[in-house]
């Protein structure tokens, strides 16, 4: 029996505790020695009697660490008789700090508590809750590299620093209202309004139906009552976007279906935005017109302090941001850019190092992947090169894979926007930093004209790095199969846009082979999209060019087009002029949602596709005959077919009864040719990503044809299934064809 070593625990092990849980343990089993962070991994020396007892407690970490290995050497030097901490210094950095996540109901009671030294203080935490990423500015974890550092300890606070009886010990984040960051309520033109208890005041103005820029761990919330979202939403320009609300579980069950994993992911450290069913579709219309609604629970300090005020049972909280462009951090740029819709800030003077957007899941398969989720750390061999994967355009984030691991950031946005880009750069920049990258490979998106694409080159100028073209779809299929990237697999990929190899715009694809040598070996219909981009803010117009016919003409004449709108229209496909060509899912589901009259205008991302399924919601889907033809070595499923039989139905059946058919057979089509696929190449494998499988009856009816034809179904729950997961495929794919 050992009575003495050196403990190497690698891992995540910064900012989530370790360092006072080693202590704690030490004292428990009668340990003396010391504990130092060294950035990716802690090194204890440890001597006495119960060295196995101790070395097994500490093997299996805190709550929010994360144990890569752990390593038992000779410990060299003398027992000092004592257990103690010693100062952390840089180290390696493989291991990574942990995202922001909720407060712990321990905190949340210390809040409460009457006479307690929290009590009503709004940014109470200990080591196992509270910001991380959003107030680090360099590694290892201490107080001084995070911006708390502007905050020094009172004798109180640093009393329970010290304690090892304390939840605080070494908590870098702890703080009280005599020595921590303060809270104020400000009016409109950014003036402090004077009170005594700003969190009172804030409620009591959002009950009147005023809205408040709240500002949180990550960046500022838009709030309101439910009465008043009308207003936000024709003020922020949202009028048909959904809008998240913020409730305490009791009222969130009154609304919606709340399922045990619903349940289980709400109450979560991670606490994102839950898209729940509604128990009637045609409730709460001003905040969601659709069959869902997105949930969260408070999960600040503030935020349990704000509803203990509130006299309504729900607020809507919405980033404080124009669609696609960051979320507003500092308070001087939120009185500036939101004062024309919002009454009243509610601000904090803690910086905010590093912007964290809400996370969104629904069913358990991530949406926007955040706070909570992100920065995210993966395990996974992709060889010696130090990659950056910097994302596709839109829903963007960034990856980097260095020594084992990849690292992907909290979502990012559009990058068409310039902001957004700029954003991109800063988060480049501080992923880079806390994780010592010195790049070798850059990979983009193989879409030339994409602003990623362009800030991937310009950064090979000044590292010297090598750059790498990924293909949009290739990429998707990619993180799907993660965990075992070496092994061939037929691939579905369903999405709104990606430029593919023969120029055309993508997006309804079926690949075959390995990850190094995906073949496309199927794909939806090419169709036309006159106008481009336009076909995708009008999707009448993407309807017309799928089937430029008469009765589609008349369709449009009695929903009020012109006829000089018509003919221009039907000169444009026919002499195809400014007209591309897709074979994109994402694009078939608006025609079919225009078709239906469900969505005449997209005025936000995914809208047309996004109705279409809230109105099958209720609908019974029917077998419809499907169409299959062959071209170019790729099998080819008529999509124009399936718009034709949906226009002859639209007159002896209900609209979600089509809606909920047209879904069902789509993904019928795409399920068959991948099944014919997996069966011709032998492979036994078959991965389903982006946007698309969001939708629930899509999904689980490729799902159940994939699974009843024996056959292994594949997807990520890890990642987002949207464009989400594209930066961390681009470094797999890069990585696999370098190695």
């Amino acid at each position: 029996m050992r009575n003495s070593g050196q403990i190497i625990i690698k891992g995540i092990v910064q900012g989530v505790g370790f360092r006072p849980f080693v202590y704690s343990q030490a004292i428990r089993f009668n340990i003396s020695g010391n504990v130092k962070n060294l950035g990716s991994e802690v090194r204890i020396n440890a001597f006495g009697d119960n060295f196995e007892d101790f070395l097994c407690a500490v093997s299996k970490g805190t709550p929010l660490s994360k144990i890569d290995s752990v390593t038992v050497l000779e410990v060299t030097g003398n027992n000092p008789g004592t257990f103690y901490i010693e100062k952390s210094s840089r180290g390696e950095l493989t291991g990574f700090i942990p995202p922001d996540v909720a407060i712990c109901d321990d905190c949340i009671s210390d809040i409460f508590q009457k006479g307690g030294r929290y009590e009503n203080y709004w940014a109470t935490s200990c080591v196992n809750c509270g910001p991380r990423y959003s107030i680090i500015s360099d590694i290892p974890y201490d107080r001084e590299r995070t911006t708390m550092d502007k905050f020094p300890m009172c004798k109180e606070c640093l009393l329970e620093y010290e304690s090892p009886k304390s939840r605080r010990h070494h908590a870098q984040t702890i703080a009280c209202s005599s020595c921590g960051p303060g809270i104020f309520l400000l009016d409109k033109k950014g003036e402090q309004v004077c009170t005594d208890d700003p969190v009172k005041l804030a409620a009591s103005l959002l009950d009147k139906g005023h809205i408040v820029a709240i500002r949180g761990i990550g960046g500022f919330h838009i709030s309101c009552i439910e009465s008043s979202a009308g207003k936000l939403k024709e003020c922020l320009g949202r009028t048909e976007q959904p809008l998240a609300i913020m409730a305490k579980e009791t009222a969130i069950n009154n609304i919606a279906y709340v399922t045990p994993e619903d349940k289980v992911t709400l109450n979560s450290p991670e606490h994102p935005i839950v898209v729940l069913n509604k128990k009637d579709h045609g409730s709460h219309p001003d905040i969601s017109n659709m069959n869902t609604i997105g949930c969260m629970l408070p999960y600040t300090g503030l935020h349990h302090l704000l509803f203990s005020k509130l006299k309504n049972p729900l607020l809507i909280m919405t980033s404080a941001n124009a669609p696609g462009n960051p979320m507003v951090t500092e308070t001087d740029m939120a009185v500036l850019k939101l004062n024309n819709c919002v009454d009243y800030f509610l601000t904090h003077n803690r910086f905010i190092q590093n912007r964290c957007d809400d996370s969104v899941v629904r069913e358990g398969y991530i949406i926007r992947m955040s706070r909570g989720y992100a920065p995210k750390r993966k395990e996974i061999d992709l060889g010696n090169l130090c990659i950056l994967g910097t994302g596709p355009e839109l829903n963007s984030n960034i990856s980097i894979y260095k020594s084992g691991f990849c690292y992907t950031s909290p979502h990012v946005g559009n990058v068409r926007n310039p902001p957004t880009l700029r954003y991109l750069a800063e988060t480049v920049e501080n992923i880079g930093s806390l994780t010592g990258a010195n790049y070798d490979i850059i990979a983009h998106d193989m879409h030339p004209q994409f602003l990623s694409t362009k800030f991937a080159k310009e950064m090979t100028k000044e590292t010297g790095a090598e750059t790498v073209a990924v293909q949009h779809h290739r990429a998707h299929i990619a993180a799907a199969v993660a965990d075992k990237p070496d092994e061939p697999v037929v691939g579905i990929a369903t999405d709104g846009v990606g430029l593919g190899d023969d120029g055309k715009i993508w997006g309804g694809e079926i690949f075959s082979g390995v990850l190094t040598d995906l073949r496309r070996v199927a794909h939806l219909e090419n169709v036309m999209m006159p106008g481009g981009d336009l076909a995708t803010k009008f999707p009448e117009r993407m309807l017309y060019g799928i089937m430029p016919e008469e009765r589609v003409k008349d369709l449009l004449i009695s929903r009020g087009w012109g006829q000089m709108e018509i003919n221009l229209l039907e000169k444009q496909v026919e002499k195809k002029f400014n007209v591309a060509e897709t074979s994109s899912t994402g694009r078939i589901l608006d025609a079919a949602s225009a078709l239906l009259g469900i969505c005449r205008e997209k005025t936000f991302d995914g809208e047309p596709a996004m109705k279409l399924e809230s109105a099958g919601a209720s609908g019974k889907p029917d077998k419809w005959d499907l169409t299959y033809y062959k071209k170019d070595g790729c099998r080819i499923f008529s999509t124009k077919d399936l718009i034709q039989t949906a226009f002859d139905k639209t007159d002896s059946s209900k609209i979600p009864d089509i809606a909920a058919s047209f879904e069902y057979n789509l993904a019928r089509g795409i399920a068959k040719m991948a099944v014919d696929a997996a069966n011709e190449a032998g492979i036994h494998k078959v991965a389903l990503s982006g946007g698309v499988a969001y939708n629930h009856l899509f999904r689980e009816t490729i799902k159940e044809e994939i699974i009843s034809s024996d056959l292994e179904f594949i997807i990520n729950s890890d990642y987002p299934l949207g464009d989400g997961c594209i930066s961390f495929g681009q470094c797999i794919i890069a990585g696999m064809s370098k190695r």
